[in-house]
């Protein structure tokens, strides 16, 4: 049998939010995050101070999209609120690399002795520091911030190499609230 699910959450002191047909606009002196909010079924409403997720008819499809758009809303308050860090660390034992950060790129030079520099894209609105070995991007969006780390780390991934004996690379210690090691 389906049945009506409803979702609110409370909208944090200081953060501004509003909908632009189905897009939710959150703002506060840190920045603004957008998100499009738009599955058959589902719909999204700001009244007084919470958004409100609405399913009439909540099938096992429907339940699960609202959980994402739960997700994606709490994110998206956290984020405009305190932020989200992610750290990584540069690891090199044979060869020593040196990083750059220019033009939204971080350039990964003399990785395992390469000459050709290995280049990692950072998203749009992801602030990066290079402070010794530690690399530091910080954001409001969430998965631009994750997703730039990720690239970071794949850049350097080895093939063809005994991952036992060849453990250089950069490697995500800490993540968004969650130690790694």
């Amino acid at each position: 049998m389906r049945k009506e699910l409803t979702y609110s959450t409370e909208i944090p002191e200081g953060v501004e939010a509003y909908l632009e047909n189905k897009t939710l606009v959150v703002k506060s002196e840190k920045g603004e995050n957008k998100r499009l909010f738009h599955y058959p079924g589902v719909e999204i409403k700001k009244e007084d101070n919470k958004i409100i997720l609405n399913c009439k008819k909540a099938t096992k499809n429907e339940k699960s999209i609202m959980g994402v758009f739960i997700a994606h809303v709490e994110n998206m308050l956290k984020g405009v609120k305190k932020g989200f860090i992610y750290k990584l660390k540069i690891c090199s034992g044979h060869f020593p690399m040196s990083l750059e950060y220019k033009d939204n790129k971080i350039i990964i030079n003399n990785f395992l002795g390469e000459k050709k520099p290995r280049i990692a894209k950072i998203k749009e609105g992801v602030d990066v520091k290079i402070e010794g070995d530690i690399i530091t991007l910080e954001g409001i969006n969430k998965e631009s911030v994750g997703q730039s780390s990720a690239v970071i780390e794949s850049s350097t991934r080895i093939s063809n190499r005994d991952r036992r004996i060849f453990q250089d690379g950069i490697f995500i210690i800490d993540k968004a609230g969650k130690k790694m090691h």
